[in-house]
């Protein structure tokens, strides 16, 4: 054995026979961790998705088959008989009731998504399954590991949501596939806009007393009913269109149907939806790392 082998040990010396890669130190483990220490996280996230995988399958496929199959056969046929129907697209035409909706069910099914996973989830790392204070033990960071989280869930979201487009184009409610396939990432900005101010909330609750399911009944649901979901947020009055105005949901459903079907839109409008989105995004996540790092490190 030369010097050089002898120095550096019989580990290293079985690896190089073996042609494998030298394990790493651990200051070198802990430099990589603390480099990459998101990533890891929301690889441990993703995984942990296996423990429910039924009910991720079915949300990414049983709820637009079923969706699109009530609304294409149901109801979508009986405004679409209505002679008087017509949802304004690109150039002075009109579109399907069908593809009208389509956009607003892909946001839709992001923001569901996005509150399940930023509600129970968030509470159970800290308080039932703890699953966020190995990690922080560890060389991840606090701040590491929420955006971990969110790494993890927007790889849910866009399961979900890329599904979904493609029901849609199934079912023949994309008229622009070209451009209607980037609905999956307005999509995704919803359910992040909605999120991370609802991560904030979670990591800041040490017992549950039914404040998630206020946020549902009270939040969620009305926007799911106020933003343009089922019809142009117009014709509400004025008493309850503002919940459309600020709800994440009805400015992704919006970008949705101008990359869908050419929604009419004032290019300024359609850079309101996007800024507005993005300010809720990272402002919510500026603020759920900060409430991590409280909870984690104080």
């Amino acid at each position: 054995m030369s010097k050089p082998e002898a120095a550096a040990g019989p580990g290293v010396q079985r690896h190089e026979v073996l042609g494998l890669r030298s394990p790493l130190t651990p200051r070198q483990t802990a430099a990589r961790a603390r480099r990459f220490g998101s990533f890891y996280y929301a690889d441990m996230w993703i995984r942990r998705m296996r423990g429910y995988q039924g009910t991720v399958l079915m949300t990414a496929v049983g709820t637009p088959l079923v969706y699109l199959l009530g609304m294409g056969t149901g109801l979508a046929v009986l405004i679409d008989g209505n002679s008087n129907a017509g949802f304004p697209g690109a150039d002075g035409s009109t579109v399907s009731y069908l593809m009208f909706l389509g956009p607003a069910l892909v946001a839709t099914a992001a923001l569901m998504v996005s509150s399940e996973e930023n509600t129970y989830t968030v509470m159970g790392g800290f308080k039932w399954h703890r699953t966020y204070y190995g990690p922080n033990a560890s060389p991840l960071s606090s701040g590491q590991i929420a955006l971990g989280h969110v790494l993890g869930l927007t790889v849910r979201i866009l399961l979900t949501t890329g599904i979904y487009y493609l029901f849609l184009v199934l079912f023949g409610a994309v008229a622009q596939p070209a451009t209607g396939w980037l609905m999956i990432f307005t999509a995704l900005l919803a359910g992040l806009a909605f999120g991370m101010p609802l991560m904030a909330f979670s990591a800041t609750l040490k017992e549950d007393k039914g404040q998630f399911a206020l946020v549902q009944r009270f939040i969620v649901m009305p926007l799911f009913l106020f933003s343009g979901t089922f019809f142009p947020l117009e014709s509400l009055p004025l008493a309850v269109r503002w919940i459309g105005w600020i709800s994440p949901l009805w400015h992704s459903t919006e970008l949705g149907r101008v990359l869908s079907y050419g929604h009419p839109e004032p290019a300024a409008m359609t850079a309101v939806h996007v800024v507005y989105l993005l300010v809720l995004t990272f402002g919510g996540l500026l603020l759920a790392r900060r409430n991590f790092t409280r909870r984690l490190d104080g």
